[in-house]
């Protein structure tokens, strides 16, 4: 076992994210365009990835300051593509015009705000838009849990409708596929695991699990409203008297709202001491998101995930 350090005190690695790591040992490195990599933290981070072969960057930005920070840190990037561009905006539009362009396959955020990069994604003519709502996903390694926890949306959809509930839903579905997860369950959260009128994301959990059984969510087993507690400790849903195949044993936590979300994983970080891998889904491609209070362990285990999406996504269209 390993033990790292973050800001919020020592932490120790319980083999979860390592497991992720691993399985992109069998695939090739993905293209990356990687937006305005201009600090010792996002530069540091895709040259790590590099070495272990998960990413292939392509560094765009100022190319005076990427190579000042190279020089400054001791990172080796003589041998990446530099593509120029003169400030963090125009970093983040370059990036999106080479997944646009097909010569990179992931996007990753460097040291801009992640409103710049999402602003360039989302743009009608010129992002990366889908059929799908964009959502975030954090792929959280909880000491005291189990195995690898998703919650979702946690960072982009600030009161999402049940419609855009359904995209958020598939989104980490399918990312729970690509990572091996033929049948992930999922937990639709609220504040009690009963229908009360008077609390609308229980009727939202509520028509959320009907369409799961009517196929218009699709590979995975719903069940809500659950509380927190019932979700992930089968004692607590036993003492409740709840009978359910996702209670005590959830893969996925839909959270009402990103407030909930937020306040949620944050809680997990700072009092579990546990890690957020964290990435976007439902554009063209995966976009690696980091905090800058993410430990190196983290940002290595959301480049994997990401790459491994990417792999399923060229399954998928056969490219």
């Amino acid at each position: 076992m390993t033990t790292q350090t973050t800001e919020c005190g020592p932490t120790t690695g319980s083999g979860k994210y390592e497991r992720l790591i691993e399985r992109t040992r069998g695939i090739p490195a993905i293209p990356t365009a990687v937006a305005h990599p201009c600090d010792e933290v996002s530069l540091g981070a895709a040259v790590e990835a590099e070495r272990l072969e998960i990413i292939t960057p392509i560094l765009v930005g100022p190319e005076h300051k990427i190579r000042a920070v190279a020089d400054k840190f001791g990172f080796d990037i003589s041998a990446y593509e530099l593509v120029d561009a003169p400030h963090s905006q125009a970093a983040a539009a370059k990036a999106v015009e080479l997944v646009r362009l097909t010569r990179a396959e992931l996007l990753m955020k460097g040291s801009l705000h992640t409103d710049e990069l999402l602003g360039e994604v989302v743009k009608r003519d010129t992002g990366l838009r889908s059929a799908r709502r964009i959502s975030h996903v954090f792929i959280m390694d909880v000491p005291t849990y189990h195995k690898p926890l998703m919650i979702t949306d946690v960072a982009v959809n600030i009161a999402p409708t049940l419609e855009e509930k359904r995209d958020i839903l598939q989104n980490a579905i399918d990312l729970a596929h690509a990572l091996g997860n033929e049948r992930p369950k999922v937990a639709i959260l609220s504040a009690v695991e009963t229908i009360n009128p008077k609390i609308p994301t229980t009727l939202e959990a509520a028509a959320l699990c009907k369409m799961a059984e009517r196929g218009q969510i699709t590979g995975a087993i719903v069940d809500g409203p659950l509380a927190f507690d019932n979700a992930i400790s089968a004692e607590a849903a036993r003492i409740k008297g709840i009978v359910s195949p996702v209670a005590g044993d959830a893969d996925i936590l839909l959270v009402p709202d990103l407030e909930a979300g937020n306040m949620l994983a944050k809680n997990l970080i700072f009092l579990s001491r546990a890690d957020a891998a964290g990435i976007v889904l439902g554009a063209r491609v995966p976009i690696i998101l980091t905090s800058r209070a993410d430990n190196e362990r983290t940002r290595l285990a959301s480049c994997a995930v990401a790459a491994l999406y990417a792999m399923a996504l060229r399954a998928r269209t056969g490219v």
